[in-house]
């Protein structure tokens, strides 16, 4: 106990070093006073020593369970008549610790806080003790023992009275005294025993006994039914097995004996002391965090911050500050003290967008909407490559999302993984074509502007600061943003893989999501595709994007004729497809999304078919590349001005 006591004291030593205020220094001395107080339920009970004058024998009595009861320490004063007479001394006597049972008397539940000494098993003794022996006829009625003289007398039911004398071995010694040595409370008018421990003290004739008064029984309701001290309680009942601990009503006292001490009890005492101090451990965290997290709100800028104050409380809007931060550096993100500052003051106000790494909400900064997009803990990967891709240097363009801060926040229950972007009303391509069609102007912008933000991803910088080639792996019209000039910006770029200049080889971030199956590329679907390549990465993309253009066109709105928007193999797959189903259509089967015949009737169309067609050939090395694509975008757009 006091091992663990020790160990406890440690653990909270350290917690009272890290919290300074006084709650929780008043939760840790608490938590010590329980845990003494523990400790000290499993200290030894006080021995009171008795007078000498008690110091003779003791008189227990059975009850109907065979329990002893000891009752006082007992003296005996012989009178010249022959008559003896008995009287109880009670000064240092204990109080009954067990329940009486007469049939002719109450039932009584007692409690007492002090033992006795256990005087005549706690006698030293350097020689056998000699006993006068009725029985003992070859040793001149005389034994010797290690225990006690023993001698009773018993009244007859013809009147004689017997007496006998013998020695007590002390291996029948019990935790009190011997069976042999209790007087029968229901039979002590017939038969008295009594126990000595002095040579030949049972044949001594001031040890005679007297029979109790025949049918003596107490008066109802004594007044010893209701004694109270601080040393005892005592209470008296008058139903069967009344006097169980369970039906006790009275007021214990302050101090129980070790052996009274119910194990279940105390094993309640050190549960609910630890359950306590779990308590307030738990509390005082709780109360750390708060107050650390006040002290954040009052305080939303660290010392080191004050360089970015005129920045970021000069009235500059969000695009005010990006260009103030990252003009003449080539930086794609803002500095990290700016990113957490404007993090912290975000109000989120709705979710707009749930998917398998969390949630987007709205946000407010300043008046300014943003979008916040809140990973899940588990996604601590994607969100600290999504984060890292978007600051790489010379990234920013206006066809890719627009950055604005990445930022961990601590809710005082877990953790969220904060990325803050631009926030686009219109919502994902995906969404937007559901809803909306679309002419030819808007659909020539909306495609040429994925293709200019494609290729500039594609593209590398060469430079001091350069920009690495970089290929998006999970393209698809739901990670593509509607602008409200109704052109687009390429999102979600959490799968995406960077080519190191150095040594030709591939950046892959080490996460366990994959693109999405219906946009996967043949190579991609099949597992034919060079991984160490850079180059099969980017044709994979292009794939995609010929789906992503063929979605575009479906919802084209040229004189009054439109397609339903659908997904690219919306007739041949399910909604969730697996990897073997879009492996058989487009791998096997080769089948790509069907080209309706009115697109045939219009230039703008037909030409956006062949640049589809193109994008998405089973050879990876026959596909377009993306600024090819723009190139022939532009042209188609142009010739389409010309036109009109």
């Amino acid at each position: 106990m006091k091992v663990f006591i020790l160990n406890l004291f440690n653990y909270n030593y350290h917690i009272y070093n890290s919290m300074h205020t006084l709650f929780q220094r008043m939760s840790v001395i608490t938590i010590l006073w329980c845990l003494l107080i523990v400790d000290v339920c499993h200290a030894s009970p006080i021995n009171i020593k008795t007078s000498s004058e008690n110091q003779s024998t003791s008189s227990l009595i059975y009850n109907n369970f065979n329990k002893p009861l000891e009752y006082g320490s007992q003296s005996f004063n012989a009178s010249n008549g022959g008559g003896n007479s008995r009287r109880f001394v009670s000064g240092n006597a204990a109080r009954p610790t067990f329940g009486i049972r007469n049939d002719s008397m109450p039932q009584m539940l007692v409690s007492a806080t002090l033992s006795t000494p256990k005087q005549l098993r706690n006698k030293p003794r350097d020689r056998p003790l000699k006993c006068h022996c009725d029985i003992c006829k070859d040793s001149n009625n005389i034994c010797e023992t290690d225990g006690y003289c023993f001698t009773s007398v018993q009244k007859e039911a013809s009147g004689n009275t017997i007496f006998s004398y013998s020695c007590l071995d002390k291996k029948y010694d019990m935790q009190r005294e011997p069976f042999e040595c209790l007087t029968s409370k229901e039979k002590q008018h017939t038969y008295v025993v009594q126990c000595c421990h002095v040579d030949f003290c049972n044949k001594n004739e001031l040890l005679k006994l007297k029979f109790a008064e025949e049918h003596h029984i107490p008066p109802e309701d004594p007044a010893w039914c209701h004694e109270s001290t601080s040393e005892s309680s005592v209470q008296c009942c008058e139903e069967d097995f009344c006097n169980t601990k369970e039906n006790y009503t009275g007021a214990l006292p302050d101090y129980l004996p070790e052996e009274t001490i119910n194990t279940w009890v105390l094993v309640a005492i050190i549960f609910g002391a630890t359950l306590l101090a779990c308590l307030l451990v738990f509390v005082s965290w709780c109360f750390y965090q708060k107050r650390k997290q006040g002290t954040s709100r009052a305080r939303p800028f660290a010392p080191e911050d004050s360089v970015y104050d005129p920045i970021l409380n000069g009235g500059n809007t969000l695009q005010d500050i990006i260009e103030l931060t990252t003009s003449g550096s080539g930086s794609a993100g803002l500095p990290l003290l700016v990113q957490r500052s404007i993090a912290r003051q975000i109000q989120l106000c709705h979710v707009i967008g749930k998917g398998r790494f969390g949630e987007v909400w709205r946000g407010r900064w300043r008046g300014e909407n943003v979008a916040v997009k809140i990973f899940s803990s588990r996604e601590e990967c994607s969100w600290f490559r999504e984060a890292e891709i978007y600051q790489t240097v010379m990234l920013r363009h206006e066809n890719i999302l627009g950055f604005i801060a990445a930022d961990n926040k601590d809710n005082g229950t877990w953790t969220q993984l904060w990325l803050v972007t631009d926030y686009h009303e219109n919502g994902s391509l995906f969404d937007y074509l559901t809803s909306h069609t679309v002419d030819t102007k808007t659909m020539l912008s909306m495609a040429l502007s994925i293709a200019t933000g494609l290729a500039h991803l594609h593209m590398d910088i060469v430079g001091t600061r350069g920009k690495p080639a970089i290929a998006h792996r999970d393209l698809k019209s739901k990670n593509i943003l509607v602008k409200s000039n109704l052109t687009c910006a390429i999102a979600d770029l959490g799968l995406a893989v960077r080519h190191v200049e150095k040594n030709d080889s591939v950046d892959i971030p080490s996460t366990h999501r994959v693109g999405t199956k219906r946009y996967m590329a043949p190579e991609v679907l099949d597992e034919s595709m060079n991984a160490q390549h850079f180059d099969s990465y980017k044709r994979a993309d292009v794939y995609a994007f010929g789906l992503i253009l063929w979605e575009i066109a479906r919802r084209c709105n040229i004189g009054m004729i439109y397609d339903e928007y659908q997904m690219p193999y919306y007739d041949v797959v399910q909604p969730d497809p697996s990897i073997e189903e879009m492996k058989k259509i487009v791998c096997i089967d080769k089948m790509r999304p069907n080209i309706p015949n009115r697109w045939h009737a219009s230039d703008v169309l037909h030409s956006m078919a062949k640049v589809m067609k193109e994008c998405w050939y089973a050879n990876p090395v026959a596909r377009l590349t993306a600024l090819r694509i723009k190139k022939t975008l532009s042209n188609i757009r142009v010739e389409e001005k010309v036109k009109n």
